[in-house]
């Protein structure tokens, strides 16, 4: 993991031409990309697609990003914003499909129960609250900052997350 000044550092770098300096950030933040984005799809394919999306797109419009936030939230943001648009092109919502449950959690046997309805609740949540309650949760960003992914404001965060919580504790039986 890289610390705030060598991450600047490569980016001031990735701006001059070194294409080196953005090849660093690409391995640094492939995998959380992909990890992040995976939780929105099983097609992994798909994932991969929507993170090198994210990634071009970053490449080409690394002189808008501003240092305000994070890259990282910069890029998450980038690659939320193409599964969106991938997702709005092909559909107008996202539908719960039974299938996942057998296909998704019969690897992993020690997972407790309660995980896996847990997880088979999340995936039936609207994609807002979804990424909401994952960027928040898992991925520890604040309402101020999934605010400004989301292209929303942070008290608006905090109530989609409460309704999500909300929701969540009346499909997950304790």
């Amino acid at each position: 993991m890289l610390s705030g000044t060598e991450e600047i550092q490569l980016i001031q770098r990735a701006l001059a031409g070194d294409q080196q300096a953005f090849e660093m950030l690409y391995e640094t933040h492939l995998d959380e990309l992909f990890a992040f984005l995976n939780q929105f799809s099983e097609d992994r394919e798909q994932v991969k697609d929507w993170s090198q999306r994210a990634f071009i797109k970053a490449f080409k419009k690394l002189g808008h990003f501003k240092g305000n936030s994070r890259f990282k939230t910069w890029l998450f943001t980038i690659g939320l914003n193409e599964m969106r648009t991938d997702m709005r092109s092909k559909i107008r919502f996202v539908e719960y499909d039974s299938s996942y449950e057998s296909e998704s959690f019969s690897d992993d046997e020690e997972e407790s129960e309660l995980w896996i309805q847990a997880k088979k609740a999340i995936r039936k949540l609207t994609p807002l609250k979804k990424m909401v309650v994952l960027l928040h949760v898992a991925e520890d960003y604040s309402h101020r900052e999934i605010g400004e992914m989301l292209s929303i404001n942070e008290s608006h965060s905090r109530i989609i997350l409460h309704r999500a919580k909300e929701e969540l504790k009346s499909m997950v039986e304790i």
